[in-house]
């Protein structure tokens, strides 16, 4: 009988196969109107269900009002008005992004629903520039297309080779966002 085991790939060929893709960035990826988006996981300091927003009187469109966090208090803006796109009504999965602002200060921004992490590498990135034309938005970063796993051998025969990585041409699309800009 054929050895079925899968072999593990030495730590060796999995580092070089990172390597060429160059040093890997974390991004959380959410959803606004139906859309994917991302923003670096390193700025995000924490995600939260949203609790009782306070409304503030003759604030911007994009602010939902403040809340509590641990007895600090917490602007939160609503990421959907900040980038202008068309407004939901709060479903159960929306959650409250905790980052940190320019001047230190904690800020929310609220998204439709929190969807995963993605680690791109450079190489996977198209600049927002490239991707959109040089009058973009100054809050995209870049574009995204997360990579697919395929595997190289039919099901029932012994493993000879690790899975290949291939990225689908009708995939996802994930704006990545510049959250500085954003936050401006």
């Amino acid at each position: 009988m054929a050895d079925l085991v899968r072999r593990p790939v030495p730590q060796r060929t999995r580092l070089a196969r990172q390597h060429d893709r160059g040093p890997r960035v974390e991004y959380l990826a959410f959803e606004l109107a139906g859309e994917p988006y991302a923003a670096p996981v390193a700025l995000v300091r924490e995600i939260l269900k949203p609790p009782p927003l306070t409304p503030v009187p003759r604030a911007p469109h994009a602010v939902l009002g403040i809340i509590s966090v641990r007895g600090q208090l917490v602007t939160v803006l609503d990421l959907r008005r900040r980038l202008r796109l068309p407004e939901s009504p709060p479903s159960r999965k929306a959650r409250i992004l905790l980052v940190e602002g320019d001047l230190g200060e904690m800020l929310g921004l609220y998204v439709d629903e929190v969807l995963q992490v993605y680690r791109f590498s450079e190489s996977e990135i198209e600049h927002a520039a490239l991707a959109l034309g040089n009058d973009v938005a100054p809050y995209i970063a870049g574009i995204a297309r997360p990579a697919t796993v395929v595997a190289t051998t039919s099901p029932g025969t012994p493993v000879a080779a690790p899975p290949t990585v291939r990225r689908d041409p009708e995939g996802t699309v994930i704006i990545l966002l510049d959250l500085r800009a954003v936050l401006l």
